[in-house]
């Protein structure tokens, strides 16, 4: 698969709009929109790549060759998740993780 089927995959997978994953990533929506074309879709900048791939929480690499994250889909969903959650609500989630590991 190309950048514009792993695009579309990671969208579905990660349930995200294409003007939430704009505003996410900085890129603009007409940009995205470009990418996801059916025929003669656009490949983005570096740039544009880089911070569609933070958004969703894939490498690069990921969107371009379609090969399999290093992290299982349910982790990186919930690494995702906590991106979303400000500084101190992080602190909260990793104590929360960290008493379950010790329990």
């Amino acid at each position: 698969m190309g950048f514009r089927e792993n695009l579309k995959q990671e969208l579905s997978f990660s349930g995200m709009l294409v003007k939430e994953l704009a505003l996410e990533s900085g890129v603009q929506k007409r940009a995205i929109d470009s990418y996801l074309l059916r025929e003669n879709p656009s490949m983005p900048p570096a740039d544009n790549a880089v911070k569609i791939a933070r958004a969703l929480g894939v490498t690069v690499e990921h969107l371009i060759t379609g090969e399999e994250a290093v992290l299982p889909t349910d982790i990186r969903l919930i690494v995702r998740n906590l991106l979303r959650l400000d500084e101190k609500d992080r602190k909260v989630a990793a104590i929360l993780v960290k008493a379950l590991l010790d329990k």
